[in-house]
């Protein structure tokens, strides 16, 4: 009987371990989130001239009257319609800490008319990138892996939960980054990322695709804990099996009584 108790106790320990070890599988439904387009012509013209009346208000201590920049803020003649959508619907701008720290996500602090208007004030500042519609595709979900590894990776991690990149700058998780946000960072390179002129616009879709899948990826395996990366979660699996041998070796030396 101690023998078949030892056995089942055993058992238990190996389904533990693999239960911490997630495994992913499938591909999540298209979650794609497109920013409504700037109108055109008239409608145009008053989205702008009600964006600049806001930009007035909000934004231009930091980045000027006229939108030149100052010691504080840069200038945003040409930086494009994606670098203000991008960061107004991430929340970082308008910007309040201190001047050499780093905008982080929030919520916006604007409705969606009035991130339409700034975006249109500061898109008709000069040509600069305009707001992109990338597509989620699952076939393109191995592609992008290979990209995000090659240029993301080493930064946002293998599943995009963010790392530190130096200087006190964190490249932040992207567990909650739109697929529209998405494709602006990769053609803005907002704080401390590079802009990915290189990448053709299939390739930043394969990029798009994949982060969707880390986004919505299931765990059939066991517990994600939190997705941080097969070689931390193999260590947290032996660790939690090796706890649990332990008790098993106390209660069985316990119980044991040689003949």
């Amino acid at each position: 009987m101690r023998w078949l108790r030892l056995l089942a106790m055993a058992l238990f320990v190996s389904a533990a371990a693999l239960a911490v070890v997630p495994s992913v599988v499938a591909v999540p439904a298209d979650r794609v989130t497109a920013s409504p387009p700037i109108p055109a012509a008239s409608a145009a013209g008053d989205l702008v001239s009600s964006g600049r009346a806001l930009y007035l208000t909000h934004c231009q201590t930091c980045h000027g009257a006229e939108a030149e920049g100052s010691g504080i803020g840069p200038s945003l003649h040409g930086v494009g319609a994606a670098a203000a959508d991008f960061m107004l619907r991430t929340g970082r701008m308008p910007f309040s800490g201190a001047t050499n720290s780093q905008p982080v996500r929030k919520p916006p602090a604007f409705d969606e008319q009035a991130i339409r208007a700034l975006v249109a004030y500061v898109a008709s500042l000069g040509n600069g990138p305009a707001i992109p519609s990338p597509t989620v595709d699952q076939n393109l979900v191995s592609k992008g892996q290979r990209l995000f590894v090659e240029n993301c990776a080493p930064c946002h991690g293998v599943t995009g939960k963010g790392g530190a990149v130096g200087g006190g700058w964190l490249a932040p998780p992207l567990d909650k980054a739109t697929p529209v946000q998405v494709d602006e960072a990769m053609i803005i390179g907002p704080g401390q990322m590079p802009f990915f002129s290189d990448l053709s616009d299939a390739q930043r879709n394969a990029v798009v695709s994949y982060v969707s899948y880390l986004q919505g990826a299931p765990t059939p395996g066991g517990f994600s804990i939190g997705g941080i990366g097969p070689v931390p979660e193999g260590y947290a699996a032996w660790l939690v099996g090796l706890v649990l041998l332990l008790i098993i070796t106390l209660l069985v030396a316990r119980d044991w009584k040689p003949n």
